[in-house]
This record gives structure tokens, sequence and C-alpha cells, in this order.
């Protein structure tokens, strides 16, 4: 076996070279804070994930997945975790312990390893039929500070936004009413519209609802759960 012997200078660049490429891919700690913006929403269990480049949530313009749909219609995140877990993402879900209440905000910490350098973030509103606040892919930056990124709600595509009580479940029409908003909603509402023209992601237009509480179009209360972007602060610290 031939051996190279290397000169001083030689190797001692070489160390250089190798302690600056692992200090640029060193894992992060981040302290993330989301807050919720609105006067009336509420949003489900937060899922937040640290992922590599070409991974997504969701992306504008595109069909939502079946893990999506169901995060936006009915507020569960199981599918997405599954998928994250799968693709070696670093996850903090459900930070509230539960709903996030208007105006209140849920705090964590998150770990990212190297190779995970985009954010996402994903929280289906209520009332809506298939709403979601969400963040898509978002690029961690690699200097230590604090960065506010203010987050829009989307529409899934999946679902007329009807905006009347119904079960929640994926492909059944009405919006879910868990216990807390019970007495926010309005009932017997006959429904805004039976159809979605746009049945890719794309932001939300709003909901419309009335004041009726007890009959009308809607069960969304106009005067408290109608809303516009942006929706959410997301407040991230890189250390």
């Amino acid at each position: 076996m031939k051996v190279i012997k290397q000169s001083p200078i030689k190797s001692t660049l070489s160390l250089l070279a190798l302690a600056l490429a692992s200090s640029t891919t060193m894992a992060q700690e981040l302290s993330i804070t989301v807050t919720n913006l609105t006067q009336g929403l509420h949003f489900t269990p937060v899922i937040t994930a640290a992922h590599t480049s070409d991974n997504h949530l969701f992306m504008a313009s595109e069909m939502a997945s079946v893990e999506l749909q169901t995060m936006a219609e009915g507020g569960d995140i199981s599918g997405l975790v599954s998928m994250l877990t799968n693709s070696d993402a670093n996850i903090n879900e459900n930070p509230a312990a539960g709903l996030l209440a208007p105006a209140m905000s849920a705090s964590f910490n998150l770990t990212n390893d190297s190779a995970n350098t985009h954010l996402s973030l994903a929280a289906m509103i209520l009332p809506s039929n298939d709403g979601f606040v969400g963040l898509d892919s978002w690029k961690i930056p690699e200097e230590a500070g604090t960065y506010t990124v203010f987050l829009n709600a989307y529409d899934a595509g999946t679902e007329a936004n009807d905006e009347i009580r119904g079960s929640g479940a994926p492909g059944e029409a009405g919006m879910p009413v868990p216990p807390p908003l019970d007495a926010s909603i309005g009932m017997n509402g006959t429904g805004i519209t039976d159809m979605e023209s746009n049945n890719k992601v794309h932001i939300h237009r709003g909901s419309l609802g009335d004041d009726d509480m007890t009959a009308g179009k809607s069960d969304i209360n106009n005067s408290v759960q109608r809303w516009l972007n942006p929706v959410a602060k997301l407040t991230i610290t890189v250390q």
C-alpha cells in the first residue's frame, strides 16, 4: 500500500475546511411561538416540522394530499405526523394541548437535524369547512437571531364552503364544531354553497357568515368569526 505523506500546511487546511463544513451543517436549536391573531377563530392542534428542502406539507396551486385534507377538514394531524416521520423530519405537535384560542400563543422548542433546513406548519381553522393556517417550507436562517413570519389562511380545495355544521369527516359536507365553539356557532343554516370551483390549495377567501344564529344561510357569526389575512404570527429564535 502506497502511503502519501501530507505536508503540515495541507493537513491544517484540510482540518480547517472540515471544521467550517461541519459548522454550517450543525443541528440548530429553535425556540418557536405561534400566535393566533384573529378575533374569533380557533386553531386545531398545530403541527410544526423542520424537514429537507424537497418536502412539503402543502403547496399552493397543487392538489391537497389525503393527509392535508384530513387535517384541513377535521383537524386530525396524525396523517401528517406519519408522513413527516417517514421523511425523518423533526416534529412538534399540539403545543397548545388542544385548541389555540383567539389572541393566544403557544411556545415550544425544536431541534432540527443538519439536513432539515426548512420549516413548515399547519393547523385547521375553526369555524371553516377546509380552511387551515399554513407555512410552506420556510428556509431556516443559518444566522442566529429572532425572526417573525406572518401566516395566511389557506383553503384546501377539498370541500365546498357551505359554512354549516357537520361531522368534519373527510369527504363529508359541513364544519366540525367541538364543544368549546358550540355556543358561538349558529345552527339550521341552509348553506352558502354546495360547490368548490377551485379544487387546489389556495388562499382562503374568508367566511361570509350571517347574523342569524337559528337559521339563515350560514352557521358562522359574521360579527365575530369573519377574518382577513394574516391569521397567525410565528416568532422563531435561532440559537
